[in-house]
Parts: structure tokens; sequence; C-alpha cells
């Protein structure tokens, strides 16, 4: 049997939002197992900014093998009567809008190739309540939803969409230093997460790396916990 992400070598992969969340991790682990990178840096919220990162990607005619929608916004820490119309649109814009628009945009070609992968780089705080997290948590949610939705539905045709369900993996956009280093923080982590310690980036992208490669072909619209223990 292959390595597991030998397969990836030569294919075409794109990372959304490289520059937050996983997305420098995403892209060193994937042009480490050989993989043709498309670094996209462009926040997706406008309308037209999803499909417009795929013609990007595809310039020139090489379809994508692999799409990583790695979305991301700070997340809020609002009590639930105080949320806003506005806050929710906003929260809902950057991490639920872009998703179909990024699928509709790459999966056509996928279906008729009869291949291709999608990871969503979601979050476990769509699994297990939190406090003042309704907005963030909800559209995590729908992510979750979708992936299971789409997932069942291509299935039969050679695409397999799945998510990463993460929460305690260390991230600047969610576990800068700073808040690292607060022993309020450190407490939390003894505290609520069995392993008592942060994930790290190169554990959660190896975790994309297999979710993306030849190796796993009979997991579709799954949602994966990856936090710990945190959220099983």
């Amino acid at each position: 049997m292959a390595l597991i992400g030998e397969s990836l070598r030569g294919r075409r992969v794109l990372v959304t939002q490289s520059l937050d969340f996983m997305g420098p991790a995403l892209c060193a682990a994937f042009v480490e197992h050989g993989a043709e990178v498309v670094a996209d840096e462009q926040p997706l919220d406008a309308p037209d900014a999803a499909e417009a990162a795929v013609a990007r990607a595809t310039a020139g005619g090489r379809p994508l093998d692999v799409l990583i929608a790695n979305l991301a916004i700070p997340a809020p820490s609002t009590p639930a009567t105080a949320v806003t119309d506005e806050e929710w649109r906003t929260v809902f814009a950057h991490l639920v809008d872009p998703l179909p628009r990024l699928v509709r945009a790459v999966l056509p070609a996928m279906l008729e190739r009869g291949s291709g992968k999608i990871v969503v780089m979601g979050s476990a705080a769509a699994l297990r309540g939190m406090r003042r997290s309704s907005t963030y948590s909800a559209a995590r949610g729908a992510q979750i939803a979708y992936v299971r939705a789409v997932g069942t539905e291509v299935a039969a045709q050679g695409v397999q969409i799945n998510l990463i369900a993460q929460n305690f993996v260390d991230n600047a956009t969610y576990f800068p230093p700073e808040v690292q280093a607060l022993p309020a923080f450190q407490e939390r982590l003894r505290r609520e997460v069995p392993m008592q310690r942060l994930g790290t980036p190169q554990e959660d992208a190896a975790l994309a790396v297999f979710l993306a490669s030849d190796e796993c072909c009979f997991m579709t619209g799954q949602s994966v916990p990856f936090s710990g223990g945190w959220a099983t």
C-alpha cells in the first residue's frame, strides 16, 4: 500500500483563506506531499468571490482535484439576547454562504471526471454547547448539515466531501499566543480537554491530507471531531 498522501503528488489543490485559520499549515502539508497548491488569500464573503477564487485556481484549463474550504472569521462572544441581525449576517456571510458557492464552482468538473475531494475545515463548536457562541456555532452547524447532504448526494459519482470539526488546535485566528499564555486558558485546557493540550497545526493538516487522498475513499458526508476529546 502506498504511503498516506502519496496519491496527492501532482494533484492541484485549492486552499481558501490561505493566510487565516489553518491555511498556512494546510498549504505546507500539501506541498510536502507533492501537491500543486493554489493558495488563495482572499476573503470569500462577497457573492462573486468564491467563483473568482476557483477561476483563478483553474486558469489555463487545469482542473482542481481537491478543494480545501478553509473559512474563518473571529468568533463573536455575544450573549444570545444581544445578537444583532448584522452579527448574524456577517458570520454567515463568511462561514456559510461561501461554501455552496465554492462547491457549485468545482463540483461539475469533478462529477464529469468521476473523482474529486472536498474537505471543509469546520468547528467542533457545532457539536457541543458553548456559552456566548450562538452565532458562530450555528454557522459551523450549517456547514456540517451541508456537508452531510452533499456528501450523500455525490457519493456514488466518485466525489467525497467531508469536514473536520476541530477545536483547541493551535492557530492564530482562534488561539493566538496572547490567549495561550493566559493562566485561565491553560486551566481551561486542563479542565475541558482530555488531552490537556492544544493540537498542533501539523496534526490537523495531516488529517486533511488523509481525507483528500486516494487512501480515503470510503468516507463521505462525515464530520470528524478533532478536539483532543473535547467533542466526540
